[in-house]
């Protein structure tokens, strides 16, 4: 027996196994001519908390059958997360020498006998201990080395590219991969915007992608966030992202978020269906905003408990409002009373555990069993699991949010989630924003997917106005364009490429003023022009940067405008007249193509014949993101 078949033994699922062998399969085709000399980059793209771990598990076997015997796994800078990834690989490979961050000397003791996993946590002091050790020890000489970068958007990436520096992880890294005679480096992450952005000179750019779908039993973006409003989204009011963490304000809706989560502590225990179930706040980044709601979740405990010693009606009232909403969506749930009664038991017994998950907690806080309340802000962000996680309340915002930020505080998404029992508190501004936000994410995905790592005319990313792709500090800006919804754009130095096509396309349309036009009669008109200047007017950005809108809010019809006879000077700074500019400027929710025909006179610097200018403007309220 192999070692993927091996591993696929420890497997539960056989859709899973199912998918493990589809990546596997795709990504050594994507590798086959792999020469053992070079360094080699690619991407695994997921969903959050679709399964990635048990996928690159699934890669190291497979890679072990074709020789490779030397595996760096990085994971994200948390204590808890790298000890669950280690205690995972020792469980998955038991042949093999998986050593931990303080194991030089079992690696050393092993002499390569056994295929060696290296499970380390994204920490300075920590790369820069093992970066030694494998430089000194020439372990690494003349072997090819295999590297899983867990979250690699995360802290892998040179986050000091726009000051001409390096960032001491991104270096670490970038030593331990120069030191081997040939390295493959795999990034995996569910937001892969800071990965896509890289520039060709960058050695983090990678090479291919590799996407894998979640199986059906998935909860995810389309779950939570479709449209119209999912069940499971229970409205806040917007004021509870400042009343949330205000010691002395109202706690209304976190009050009967903890009542709806008692609901289903209750449920769960009566029917033994877990003996763990987690309700998740998010408030903010701040440690004393934790501390802050943490007290009035005991607080409202305490109340809760005493209202019912007290028998008090409202109370219960308030419990039976909450099963009721239940019911709607979990007709099964077990009868009023019954859970009355058990969530009395269970406060008696304090088996309601209150946690607070941020960089000063203890590392050893165990979210796989019980039934707790957590509360935290970064660390929930990346990398750590919540089983049966069924109550949220996500009450955080920021003036300019980060796609791929608010993205991986999706903790919600998963597999193991009763999904007639989800409730996600949230106000309705923030959930509109994940709505973007997935919409965002799918036409990313279908891009990638269709056309690969750089698509057709550059990654596409867009994202509504005031929502940034991902930190600036990663991304080289000297390089980074961008077209804003509600801007004109036109070529100064215009090239038709076909006059005579463009002359048959856009002359039956002269001087009818703005009239309707499918996106594809858009598409082939900007098929025909370039220019002269390379940062004056890209076709192809402008291609895919209709395809991408198009897709993303299904739009099928746009604007064109054509005007023949005009007098403009070659590398004018203006096109529009004043009367067209005010037209153009009234369809903000419209793409709209001007195409002026101008004149080409020698006068007015261009050769004597006539030429086709073209303006375009995006519908207001996004921007797409492109890498030069």
């Amino acid at each position: 027996m192999n070692n993927l078949d091996e591993y696929l033994q420890t497997i539960k699922f056989d859709d899973t196994k199912q998918k493990i062998l589809e990546v596997t399969s795709k990504l050594f085709n994507k590798i086959e001519s792999f020469d053992y000399q070079s360094q080699q980059n690619g991407l695994l793209l997921g969903e959050v908390q679709s399964g990635k771990t048990g996928q690159m598990f699934g890669i190291i076997a497979a890679a072990v059958d074709r020789k490779f015997d030397l595996f760096l796994v990085l994971t994200t800078d948390n204590t808890r997360l790298q000890q669950q990834t280690f205690k995972r690989a020792l469980e998955s490979f038991p042949r093999f020498c998986v050593c931990g961050e303080s194991d030089s000397i079992r690696f050393a003791i092993n002499k390569m006998r056994n295929p060696v996993v290296i499970v380390l946590k994204k920490n300075s002091s920590v790369l820069k201990k093992w970066r030694n050790y494998l430089v000194n020890s020439k372990f690494l000489e003349g072997r090819s080395l295999f590297v899983l970068d867990d979250e690699a958007d995360a802290a892998s990436l040179n986050a000091k590219v726009n000051q001409n520096d390096i960032s001491v992880i991104n270096k670490h890294i970038r030593d331990i991969r120069s030191a081997c005679s040939s390295c493959i480096y795999l990034q995996v992450t569910a937001t892969p915007q800071a990965v896509l952005l890289q520039t060709d000179a960058s050695e983090f750019k990678p090479s291919f992608v590799i996407y894998f779908e979640p199986s059906k039993s998935y909860l995810g973006g389309d779950f939570f966030f479709s449209k119209p409003e999912p069940y499971c989204i229970i409205e806040t009011d917007d004021s509870t992202m400042q009343t949330t963490t205000d010691p002395n304000a109202d706690t209304y809706w976190l009050n009967r978020a903890i009542l709806n989560y008692l609901v289903v502590v209750a449920h769960f225990k009566l029917t033994g269906h877990s003996k763990v179930c987690n309700f998740l706040i998010h408030p903010s980044a701040k440690m004393r905003d934790h501390t802050t709601v943490a007290k009035k979740i005991g607080e409202t405990l305490n109340t809760i408990l005493q209202g019912i010693t007290d028998n008090d009606d409202e109370l219960k009232n308030n419990l039976l409002a909450e099963r009721e909403n239940l019911y709607e969506t979990k007709p099964e749930i077990m009868p009023f009373d019954s859970i009355y009664d058990c969530i009395k038991d269970m406060l008696h017994q304090r088996e309601i555990n209150k946690l607070i998950l941020n960089s000063k907690s203890n590392a050893t806080i165990d979210v796989e069993t019980g039934y707790n309340i957590v509360v935290g802000g970064n660390i929930l962000g990346r990398g750590i699991t919540f089983p049966n996680l069924q109550t949220i309340y996500y009450s955080r915002t920021a003036k300019t949010p980060q796609a791929d930020t608010y993205w991986q505080h999706c903790r919600m998404f998963g597999y193991d989630r009763d999904r007639g029992l989800m409730r996600l508190f949230m106000p309705f501004s923030i959930f509109k924003m994940f709505q973007e936000l997935n919409e965002s994410q799918k036409v990313l995905t279908k891009q990638i997917v269709k056309h690969g790592i750089d698509g057709v005319g550059g990654i596409p990313l867009v994202y509504a106005s005031g929502i940034k792709p991902t930190r600036k500090t990663v991304v080289d800006s000297r390089c980074l364009e961008q077209i804003v919804g509600g801007i004109n754009y036109f070529a100064a130095y215009p090239v038709n490429r076909t006059l005579e096509e463009l002359n048959t396309l856009l002359l039956p349309r002269n001087g009818k003023g703005i009239r309707n036009c499918s996106i594809e009669f858009i598409l082939e008109v900007l098929s025909h022009l370039s220019s002269d200047e390379k940062n004056d007017w890209s076709s192809k950005k402008f291609i895919n940067a209709v395809k991408v809108i198009a897709a993303k809010n299904n739009i099928k019809q746009a604007k064109i405008m054509v005007s023949i006879g005009h007098k403009i000077t070659k590398g004018t700074g203006t096109m529009l007249s004043s009367s067209d500019r005010k037209t153009v400027e009234k369809l903000k929710e419209n793409l709209v193509l001007v195409m002026y025909r101008l004149t080409g006179e020698e006068k007015l610097k261009w050769s004597g014949i006539p030429i086709w200018m073209p303006n375009i403007k995006f519908p207001e309220g996004f921007t797409f993101f492109r890498m030069e």
